[in-house]
């Protein structure tokens, strides 16, 4: 499929999310261009990082609704990897873990693009609002209809504290930020209105700028509304002077960017976790062995017979199975396990805090244990098996891949033994693998 019907596609799939001011041809134009761009990084000819200048432009022409990212990325992955390499062609899951990786990075650039322009508008605001407050000083007269339209109908939160931290007036979207009524909160303490547990650094800035020690401050905050919902909100006070350098009030701006902390979350862990079984993945495996804290076990486990499962009845039943294998596995690990896929068949279990190769063959066999009864697969009863070797250091290597391999070897040991089942061994870095 060409870069033109791929963008079809693509402005199909936008249709229906807040639109640029182009027309159908403009922005399928648009799109097979950057269909290109990112069918070159899927392929490899380019880094995945090259997405997030795409996300940009998308954001540019006012593509700026979430929805945006969730439909491209399945165009991403779906589409355009199926383009760049068919499913029954070899190399289909390196190609298809490559448009994983541009998927993830047009989200970050996407989320990052979104911020930049919130937080244009942020600025602006917040400079039309200092402005307006010191053109009133310097003067000794408030034009008040220009600034409390602004202020009541400014789509960002603004809000007013005096010098003792009381409020003195608060906009609606301000209010409806925090959850609480516009009306109740001028004359009370901000410690009072939002309590200890939302304020945090926020409330430590605030009385540096009360005390005169620093002028303004800006940060990311979580506050947790009466109802028990969660928002993040960027916030940024600034102290306003008179003419002789005294301190008359502070102003504060206010953006939710709830929407888009939960959508760089979403992103992160659709980019550290494999779609299929939703355990962690290579990415999220090797940085958790890294940072894990030693003793470390580890066991390698590889199913058998699943390539006959895949010839016989399809890659369908085969994603099926997967699916169930990666269920039974959570549920056979505890809790300073962490299991993970590293292959098409191929998962391994990290082990933190490992008390030794009694622990190890004792996870052994509950993995064997979660994988006796069969799986039911469309009517059919299919059965598949394990080899599966193991691995104890007493120190974190400094290397992961040791570790990886050493568990790998024993692995095939396993399954090369007539006994089927191996038991754990103490890894020793340097030493040979056979050993």
């Amino acid at each position: 499929m060409g870069a033109r019907k791929l963008a079809a596609r693509w402005a199909d799939a936008l249709d229906g999310v807040v639109a640029p001011a182009l027309t159908r041809s403009e922005i399928e134009t648009l799109l097979t261009e950057l269909t290109e761009i990112l069918i070159a990084a899927i392929r490899g000819d380019r880094e995945p990082e090259i997405a997030r200048t795409v996300a940009a432009r998308l954001v540019a022409a006012n593509y700026r609704d979430p929805l945006a990212v969730s439909r491209t990325v399945r165009v991403i992955c779906a589409d355009m990897a199926e383009a760049c390499c068919p499913r029954a062609e070899p190399g289909f899951e390196q190609c298809r873990d490559r448009a994983v990786a541009v998927a993830a990075e047009f989200g970050e650039g996407f989320t990052g693009a979104l911020r930049s322009a919130a937080l244009v508008e942020q600025e602006a605001t917040l400079g039309a609002a200092l402005a307006t407050a010191r053109e009133a000083e310097a003067r000794r007269q408030l034009s008040e209809a220009r600034f409390e339209a602004m202020f009541a109908g400014a789509s960002v939160g603004i809000g007013t504290v005096d010098v003792r931290g009381r409020v003195l007036e608060v906009n609606s979207a301000f209010a409806e930020m925090l959850g609480l009524p516009q009306e109740s909160m001028p004359g009370r303490s901000v410690a009072e209105l939002l309590g200890p547990i939302n304020l945090g650094a926020a409330y430590t800035q605030l009385q540096r700028m009360i005390s005169g020690e620093i002028d303004r401050f800006r940060l990311e905050t979580e506050n947790v509304r009466p109802d028990g919902d969660v928002s993040y909100i960027d916030l940024s006070m600034s102290a306003v002077r008179d003419a002789h350098g005294q301190m008359r009030f502070l102003i504060g701006v206010a953006v939710d960017v709830t929407e888009r902390k939960q959508l760089a979350d979403r992103l992160w862990h659709d980019a550290h976790h494999d779609s299929l079984t939703g355990l962690p993945n290579r990415t999220l495996f090797f940085d958790r062995i890294a940072a894990a804290q030693a003793p470390i076990g580890l066991c390698y486990v590889d199913l058998d017979g699943f390539k006959e499962i895949n010839d016989r009845w399809g890659h369908a039943v085969g994603d099926t199975v997967l699916r169930e294998v990666g269920q039974r596995l959570r549920g056979a690990v505890g809790s300073d396990e962490l299991p993970a896929r590293v292959g098409g068949d191929e998962f391994v279990v990290l082990v933190e805090r490992c008390a030794g190769c009694a622990q190890l063959n004792a996870l052994i066999g509950r993995l064997h244990e979660a994988l006796i009864e069969p799986i039911e697969v469309v009517d059919q009863r299919v059965r598949v098996g394990a080899s599966i070797g193991s691995a104890f250091v007493r120190e974190r290597p400094e290397v992961a891949d040791e570790l990886l391999r050493a568990a790998d070897a024993a692995m095939y040991r396993d399954k090369n033994s007539a006994l089927r089942r191996g038991g754990a061994e103490e890894y020793r870095p340097g030493a040979p693998e056979h050993l």
